[in-house]
């Protein structure tokens, strides 16, 4: 995305990094800096004469806090005016710790960024709307039921990945950008997801409730201690956490800046259910 916009975009990898992934980005005209060590120097040097820097990292402490508070220091360090933590998320400034693990981790980091020198932009997307055919255990397509926690017509955000990116893309040169930007591919209630699903399959959905918020909570807390999952990314109670908070009131977002960069086309969970039926009756 921000190739397209003709500007130069250097890409930090690591040495054990898929070589068919760098020899893609290279193609398209990023230029790709191997960091043989991560750390403050060497990365120091990948960003001198940057405007911003992007981070995309995707982990747990060692990663979201450690790693990517090198990386902010060596931005820092380069003098590089504006730093986007790797967010792309449901607005977290509302919730409070112990909610959500991997939520909490980027708080945390937010902490840090938030005490140096740097101007900071976070993209705050909702949940991204590949989840709706996929991880998400909301549409279950063979057995045709939609299930839900919570209220029936209470507004979900999703975001496609391509939007999400297309979207940061922009802020990242927009020197104007302000601390958060909330955006919304779209806002869905589950029994417009069931209407949706319905009318893309021709086939009827049943619609189940499989309880409220206070049920959730309870199962997230026996998930976690008796599953095992603490040092994986996304285990199956890190993935309820966060529907937990997709249902809350406190994630509905009163204003959203979608319109801030115009000529977005921006893909709705219908688009989204119409491309995965077209794919699979393609199969």
């Amino acid at each position: 995305a921000l190739l397209q916009k003709e500007v130069e975009v250097r890409v930090v990898v690591r040495q054990s990094s898929d070589l068919e992934k760098i020899n893609a980005l290279e193609k398209l005209g990023a230029t790709v800096y191997k960091i043989n060590n991560w750390n403050v120097a060497e990365l120091t040097a990948a960003c001198k004469d940057v405007s911003c820097v992007v981070s995309a990292l995707a982990g747990l402490r060692e990663v979201v806090i450690d790693a990517q508070k090198i990386l902010l220091d060596a931005a820092i360090a380069a003098n590089v005016p504006r730093f986007i933590p790797s967010d792309y998320s449901l607005d977290f400034t509302k919730f409070t710790a112990g909610e959500n693990r991997n939520l909490d981790l980027r708080r945390e980091f937010h902490t840090y960024l938030d005490s140096r020198p740097i101007k900071a932009t976070s993209i705050f997307n909702g949940a991204f709307a590949e989840l709706l055919t996929g991880e998400m255990p909301l549409i279950l397509f063979k057995q045709k039921l939609v299930l839900y926690w919570g209220h029936a017509d209470h507004k979900m955000i999703f975001t496609t990945m391509d939007n999400t990116a297309e979207y940061t893309a922009n802020a990242a040169i927009d020197d104007s950008a302000p601390r958060y930007l909330r955006i919304a591919g779209d806002q869905i209630s589950p029994r417009e997801i069931r209407a949706v699903v319905a009318r893309v399959t021709r086939d009827k959905y049943k619609f189940i409730r499989t309880g409220g918020q206070g049920l959730l909570g309870i199962i997230i807390k026996i998930a976690r201690k008796f599953s095992p999952g603490e040092k994986e990314l996304y285990p199956a109670w890190q993935g309820m956490q966060y529907m937990n908070n997709m249902i809350d009131d406190r994630s509905n977002i009163v204003t959203l800046d979608n319109n801030r960069y115009p000529g977005i086309k921006w893909t709705t969970a219908e688009d989204v259910l119409k491309q995965h039926q077209a794919s699979s009756t393609n199969e």
